[in-house]
């Protein structure tokens, strides 16, 4: 394994161990046999995990129907035991002790809040595609879930990930952080943003930096780091590390404010004793950034 890669294992979100097994998709009859073996992970209408009283998660219900149900979502097949798992909206869900995905995060074990993420995603998907953007006919589900067809004019539509790239910004050994307006107190994280159509992901990294702040970055020295899902609802961020040409922050937008910080403000942080920054939680690869900029910062 690449070790750049290995500094993020631990923000979540990124360890589902499932085999997708995408021919098992077009295979109702086999999907409709692994269904008795199946765990399933069962969320209300607003996409809320059903847990028991204690918050942990429930691999079989009462209420779980002893056929395949239409809006079953096939989520693949857990090599390690080859069981099956799927996922599906609960209407009765929401009288049942409910949690929310950054709770599971921190509270379940790394692949099954995975799942949970990856479920949670879908099924986001699902309930807002509904009708065909192109002729406005209604859409039936197919493929397990994973293409919705217009009944109209058959146009299929698949599910939606928007990338987004999140950077590091360097210079002479300060990591450039900013806050936006409505964040709790105290809250800073790295300069972040949305890939626009026809642009490559460092691209995306010079210009959101420059937006953002009118820091310059150096296009060379933009490095890829690691990815992590984030399903609120489907963005898909890119991490990144990158050099800047110096100079100070200027906000004019969507931040409030924009500063360089030392190596040692950047510790004192990370450790929760800075009187005046917050970071980002360690479910994030906003924190898995910056603390691989700290400890590199050191070598």
């Amino acid at each position: 394994m690449n070790p750049t890669f290995a500094a993020f294992a631990a923000h979540a979100y990124t360890e589902a161990g499932l085999d997708r097994a995408d021919p098992l998709r077009n295979d109702p009859d086999a999907l409709a046999a692994l269904w008795p073996c199946a765990r399933v992970l069962r969320l209300d209408p607003q996409l809320r995990a059903v847990v028991a009283a204690d918050g942990q998660w429930q691999p079989a219900s009462a209420s779980q129907p002893d056929a395949l149900p239409d809006d079953a979502l096939f989520l693949g097949i857990d090599r390690s035991d080859e069981v099956p798992w799927f996922a599906r909206i609960d209407a009765q869900g929401a009288a049942e002790p409910l949690l929310e995905l950054r709770q599971a995060a921190s509270q379940w074990p790394a692949a099954l809040a995975a799942r949970f993420a990856y479920a949670r995603g879908m099924l986001h998907w699902q309930q807002r595609t509904r009708f065909c953007s192109v002729c406005g006919h209604p859409l039936r589900l197919e493929k397990a879930g994973f293409v919705a067809r217009c009944q109209g004019c058959q146009l299929e539509h698949y599910p939606r990930v928007d990338p987004a790239v999140i950077v590091a910004v360097e210079h002479e050994g300060r990591l450039l952080l900013g806050r936006q307006a409505g964040w709790a107190p105290g809250r800073h994280s790295l300069i972040a943003g949305f890939v626009e159509p026809g642009e490559t992901l460092e691209q995306a990294v010079v210009r959101e930096v420059h937006e953002e702040t009118r820091i310059h970055i150096v296009p060379s020295s933009c490095r890829y780091q690691g990815a992590q899902p984030w399903p609120f609802p489907g963005a898909l961020m890119l991490g990144f590390a990158a050099s800047a040409k110096g100079g100070q922050p200027q906000v004019d937008g969507e931040l409030e404010h924009a500063a360089w910080y030392s190596r040692e403000e950047i510790g004192l942080a990370l450790a929760g004793k800075h009187p005046q920054i917050d970071l980002p939680g360690e479910l994030s690869i906003a924190r898995s950034l910056i603390a691989h900029w700290y400890d590199r910062a050191d070598q």
